[in-house]
């Protein structure tokens, strides 16, 4: 039998001559040899976790702690491998208990942050976040600001104040430029760049292929930044040989601001938002005359290098327009106005006609089912005692989660079964799912964006309610645009009153089948999908702003 005190050691200068296979093996044979022994099971856990094979890794961190090996590391290791697998309720549990036994470990907030918050605790997120940049060191706190930033728009108990305050002190971090680049005024085509990570995602790109197959392309040179794949004929969108793609994945904001001046840029527009905030750095560097912020901004860069965020009458009041350095800039209609060029299935009649009962849902993804979301919806399901609620979210493909978010219904007294909980699949299955739900919930604070339009194109009408922030008015802006501004409640009682009411009223079945009987022509109709309009409301605006940037006298 192999010597077990001499295997750590061993192991260790094996991975550090780069064999970590031969690591892994030498562990596991001593751990199986020696199987009482935790600090060698401890061992054999963190290199299965190397290994990325987390399930292993996993019950072997369970298995150290339940021999006695139960000190920082264990529950460190266990809540990190439970995270890396997206099991994330179970990774808060260890990673509490990690904190609980070194609370100076900084580091570990920020992924006990991310768990929470992909959990639907996003104020906790946000205070674990905050706690790391007060206590960590200098990587610790950027990674816990950058994370916050991105993530504070949606946390229930955060307020326009709060939000500019965070954004404004990540922007502050950037790297700057001196000063703006100067706009040309010799009258050639307006040329405009579209920043964005997501070309390549058709379903989540719908309101920006819909302006991008409309531009005027004798008016306007469109250049695509792509950090990730190109746009495709595949996913709906309209090549044009005079389109410039550039491919920037990789490439350092100061490389890119540098091509965008040599290619003289008129007007850069940021399609991220925070979804890529590393890349709102090149917005820092000024390389544009005009920068815009469109599409995925629901709330300030906090910066004024953009000059204006493009929203709509809908998502921003004035008065909110003090907590924004950014100009606000409003199209008629919906900013998000979309288009769907991609597959989708048929409508189909509403459930409700043959099950006798309604049916919500909600296709949100779990980071949007806040504590006062899901407490919404129990009231709605208490109130409507037959109703049933589907939820499906990429999160549940982990038996935990979905567990987890069972657990989170009994402690309102909803019980399991009236809860189904899809688990993921290719798109257009997603999008079937829309034929098991007669009416959809919206998610609050953080309201659908990209599942408000594929609700409504599978005919399924989403209830919401006028918010106190952009992010919780996105489907206020496309409901209203959609003509269906009678499912747009006053506030959060409100909801809840209307959806008891039509869970319970005999007359939703027939309402909800004349609602779902021509849907799509009447949004394809309507301002909602009004994208040549939408498209020509940007244009003056990249005119206007490029006329105002340029050099008086």
């Amino acid at each position: 039998m192999t010597d077990p005190d001499a295997i750590p050691a061993a192991a260790a200068r094996q991975r550090t001559d780069g064999d970590a296979a031969a690591a892994l093996a030498m562990l596991a044979q001593a751990a199986a040899e020696a199987p009482a022994d935790a600090a060698l099971a401890l061992r054999h856990a963190d290199a299965l976790h190397h290994a990325r094979r987390l399930t292993e890794a996993e019950a072997e961190y369970e298995r150290a702690i339940a021999l006695g090996e139960a000190g920082f590391d264990s529950w460190y290791g266990l809540g990190m491998a439970r995270a890396a697998r997206f099991a994330y309720p179970r990774a808060v549990e260890a990673l509490y208990e990690a904190l609980r036994i070194d609370p100076a470990a900084a580091a570990l907030r920020t992924t006990l942050a991310e768990a929470l918050f992909q959990t639907g605790a996003v104020d906790a997120a946000c205070a674990e976040y905050a706690e790391a940049i007060r206590t960590g060191n200098a990587a610790v706190r950027a990674a816990a600001l950058r994370n916050l930033a991105c993530i504070i728009p949606g946390a229930p108990g955060a307020d326009h104040a709060a939000v500019r305050a965070v954004r404004t002190a990540w922007m502050q971090a950037q790297p700057t430029a001196p000063r703006r680049a100067a706009a040309d005024a010799t009258g050639r085509r307006l040329r405009v760049g579209y920043v964005s990570s997501y070309f390549g995602r058709p379903n989540w790109m719908k309101p920006v292929f819909g302006v991008l197959n409309h531009h005027d392309r004798a008016r306007f040179e469109i250049h695509l930044l792509a950090d990730g794949d190109p746009p495709s004929a595949e996913g709906g969108f309209t090549a044009h040989d005079e389109d410039r793609i550039w491919s920037i994945r990789g490439a350092g904001n100061a490389r890119i601001a540098a091509a965008v001046a040599d290619n003289r840029l008129d007007v850069l527009v940021d399609l991220n938002g925070y979804s890529v905030p590393e890349r709102l750095g090149l917005f820092m560097l000024r390389a544009a005359p005009v920068q815009l912020g469109w599409f995925n901004m629901y709330a300030t860069t906090g910066s004024a290098a953009f000059d204006a965020l493009i929203g709509d009458d809908a998502v921003v009041t004035p008065a909110e327009e003090a907590f924004y350095p950014e100009r606000i800039l409003r199209v008629p209609g919906s900013y998000l106005a979309f288009t769907v060029n991609h597959p989708a299935p048929d409508i189909v009649p509403p459930p409700c006609l043959a099950a006798g009962h309604v049916t919500f849902g909600s296709l949100c993804s779990a980071y949007k089912l806040t504590a006062p979301t899901v407490a919404a919806w129990a009231r709605i399901l208490h109130g409507v005692p037959g109703a049933r609620l589907v939820l499906r979210n990429s999160s549940f493909g982990d038996a935990s989660n979905r567990d987890a978010i069972a657990a989170r219904f009994a402690q309102h007294g909803i019980a399991a079964d009236r809860l189904a909980m899809d688990t993921p699949a290719p798109h257009l299955d997603f999008l079937a799912t829309y034929g098991r739900v007669d009416i959809a919930l919206d998610a609050f604070p953080y309201n659908g964006g990209t599942t408000t339009t594929e609700a409504l194109w599978q005919g399924v009408p989403v209830l919401a309610f006028d918010g106190d922030r952009w992010a919780a008015r996105t489907s206020r802006s496309l409901l209203c645009a959609a003509g269906l501004g009678d499912w747009v409640a006053r506030d959060a009682e409100d909801y809840v009153a209307r959806a008891i009411a039509l869970g319970r009223d005999a007359g939703t079945p027939a309402r909800l089948a004349a609602l779902r009987a021509g849907m799509r022509d009447r949004l394809a109709a309507s301002p909602a999908c009004d994208v040549a309009g939408l498209c020509r409301a940007l244009e003056a605006i990249y005119l206007a702003e490029h006329t105002a940037a340029l050099p008086r006298g």
